[in-house]
C-alpha cells in the first residue's frame, strides 16, 4: 500500500489533465476492497448495495468477480432501471409507494423475474394490487425482520426503526397472508443490522465509548443470532423453498456470515471505503472514492480556500457527516464556517505549500451519496486515467 503522500502525487499526476472538482475511484484499491469482502463473507455470496456505489459501471466490475452475487437497490424506479440494464438479481430493499412502477413491474414477464420487493405489511400487498393496471405477473417478496436490540422489557431501543415484524410468529403470520394472496410469492427474508453494521466501534480519542459500543454490539450479535434463527425457521415452515436469507453490512461482514441461517451478505460501502468506516476493529479497507475540489484563494497565512466542498451525508447531523480534507493530510475546517456550499476554507501549516490551482482531496462521510454530486468517476490505475464512467446522475438519473 501506498503512503499518502505517495497516493496524492499519483491522484495529482493523474488527473493533471482534468479540471476539478472531479471525482476519482481507485481501481486497485476498490478491488482489493472487494476481494476483502469475499473473504470476510467466508464463501456466502456478497449481495451488493447499489446505493453505496451508484454507478452501473462499477455495479457491473464488482458482480465480475468471483463471491459477488445480486443487487440490493434502493427504490424501486432504480430496480426496474437496473433490470432493465440487465441485472437480472434485484432486490428492493426498501418497501415503496410508487403505483406507476407497480405497474410496470405487473405488467412485465422480465421485470417480474428479476426484481423483488420489500414488504412488512398487509397494507403493502394491497397498494401493490392495486397499482396493478391488469398486469397478472407475480411479485416477488422479501420479508424483512426488525433487527433492533430491545432492552428492559422494551424500553431501551437500539437500532434502526425499519420492520415493525421482530418475533417468528409475526412473520410466519405475513408468510401466510402473502401465500395466501394470488400474484405473490415469498421467496427471501432480510434483516439489516444497521447497529452493528454501521457503527465504529474503534472512535479515536474516546476509549470509553468504543468499549460500551462493543459490548453493545455484541449482545446485539448473540440476540439477533438466536432470534434470526427462530424467525427462518418459522418462516420455512411456510415456505419450503425460501431462496434466500439476507443480513450483515460492511461492518458485520463475518459475524453475519458465520450464522447458519444466513444465507447471503449485503455490503456496499467497503467498496468505496468513505471516512465513516475507518473506526472499525473488524477489518480495515483503503479509501478507494475520493473527490478533489481546486484551491481558489490564499486568505493568509496557513490558509487555503477551495471551491465547494459543502456534501453532507444523510443521517443525524453532526461532524461526522461531513466530508474528511484527506490529501495533503494536516488539513481541517475552519470552525466557523465549516464546509461550504461554494467555498471551504481550510486550515493548517500544509496550507502554505498549496498554489492557486492546486487541488485538495477528500472523503466523503458516506459511500454512494458522492456520486449524487459528480457526474462522472474517472478510473485511475497506477498512475493515469485509464476511464471515466457516468454515474447515476451523469445518466440522468436521480431516484431519492
Amino acid at each position: 500500500m501506498n503512503s499518502p503522500a505517495a497516493d496524492r502525487a499519483r491522484y495529482d499526476r493523474a488527473t493533471a489533465h482534468l479540471d476539478a472538482p472531479l471525482a476519482i475511484v481507485d481501481l486497485e484499491a476498490f478491488d482489493a476492497n472487494a476481494d476483502d469482502l469475499v473473504r470476510r463473507a467466508g464463501g456466502k455470496p456478497v449481495r451488493v448495495a447499489s446505493k453505496s456505489v451508484r454507478c452501473r459501471a462499477l455495479l457491473e466490475r464488482v458482480l465480475a468477480r468471483p463471491g459477488f452475487a445480486g443487487i440490493m437497490s434502493y427504490t424501486l424506479a432504480e430496480s426496474l432501471w437496473l433490470a432493465r440494464s440487465g441485472f437480472e438479481d434485484v432486490l428492493l430493499a426498501y418497501p415503496s409507494a410508487d403505483r406507476a412502477g407497480f405497474g410496470e413491474l405487473a405488467n412485465d414477464a422480465k421485470l417480474a423475474a428479476a426484481v423483488t420487493v420489500m414488504v412488512d405489511d398487509p397494507a403493502q400487498l394491497e397498494l401493490i394490487d392495486t397499482a396493478r393496471d391488469g398486469g397478472a405477473e407475480e411479485v416477488r417478496v422479501c420479508l424483512e425482520l426488525d433487527t433492533a436490540l430491545q432492552l428492559l422489557g422494551g424500553r431501551v431501543r437500539v437500532g434502526a426503526r425499519r420492520s415493525p415484524l421482530r418475533e417468528p410468529a409475526q412473520l410466519a403470520a405475513l408468510a401466510r397472508a402473502v401465500a395466501a394472496r394470488p400474484g405473490f410469492r415469498v421467496v427471501g427474508l432480510m434483516a439489516y443490522e444497521g447497529h452493528v453494521a454501521g457503527v465504529g466501534d474503534a472512535l479515536a480519542g474516546r476509549p470509553l465509548r468504543s468499549r460500551a459500543i462493543r459490548l453493545m454490539q455484541g449482545a446485539a450479535r448473540r440476540e439477533l443470532a438466536a432470534r434470526r434463527a427462530e424467525v427462518v425457521a418459522a418462516v420455512r415452515e411456510v415456505v419450503p423453498d425460501l431462496e434466500f436469507v439476507n443480513g450483515g453490512g460492511t461492518g458485520s461482514v463475518q459475524q453475519t456470515a458465520a450464522e447458519d441461517a444466513v444465507t447471503e451478505i449485503a455490503a456496499g460501502s467497503g467498496l468505496y471505503v468513505p471516512r465513516l468506516f475507518d473506526n472499525y476493529t473488524s477489518f480495515s479497507g483503503r479509501p478507494a472514492a475520493l473527490f478533489a475540489q481546486p484551491v481558489v484563494r490564499r486568505p493568509g497565512v496557513g490558509v487555503v480556500t477551495v471551491l465547494g466542498g459543502g456534501y453532507p451525508a444523510s443521517g443525524a447531523a453532526g461532524p461526522d457527516r461531513l466530508p474528511v480534507p484527506y490529501l495533503p493530510q494536516g488539513l481541517r475546517y475552519d470552525p466557523q464556517e465549516g464546509a461550504g456550499e461554494v467555498q471551504t476554507p481550510l486550515l493548517g501549516s500544509p496550507a502554505d505549500d498549496l498554489l492557486i490551482g492546486d487541488r485538495v482531496w477528500f472523503r466523503h462521510a458516506k459511500a454512494g451519496e458522492l456520486c449524487e454530486r459528480f457526474d462522472t468517476l474517472h478510473l485511475v490505475e497506477g498512475g493515469r486515467v485509464t476511464g471515466s464512467v457516468p454515474t447515476y446522475r451523469g445518466e440522468g438519473r436521480t431516484f431519492l
